[in-house]
């Protein structure tokens, strides 16, 4: 969904093999520099480049969990803090 000029939102469904393939998208995006998003109401293309900063929350209550990623950058080329090594495992 297309909320204003310079955002892009969408929210739908998918299953894991779908989640997989759309977060290989996003690396693959990252390696060239350019990340394209769209859907039927509006799109979007990002051009990561430099140093990015990384925010993982991964939450679980009651009978619903959630993981959320945010990376973000400087269009100017400028760096933000570093907080360490961030740690994944998958099971």
């Amino acid at each position: 969904m297309m909320e204003r000029k310079g955002r892009f939102r969408h929210q739908s469904l998918q299953d894991r093999k779908s989640i997989q393939k759309l977060l290989d998208a996003v690396k693959r995006g990252i390696a060239k520099g350019e990340l394209q998003f769209g859907d039927d109401t509006g799109e979007i293309t990002l051009h990561p480049k430099g140093l990015m900063a990384i925010r993982v929350t991964a939450t679980t209550e009651d009978d619903q969990s959630r993981l959320d990623l945010r990376i973000t950058w400087a269009n100017d080329g400028q760096d933000k803090k570093d907080n360490g090594k961030l740690k994944v495992k998958s099971g």
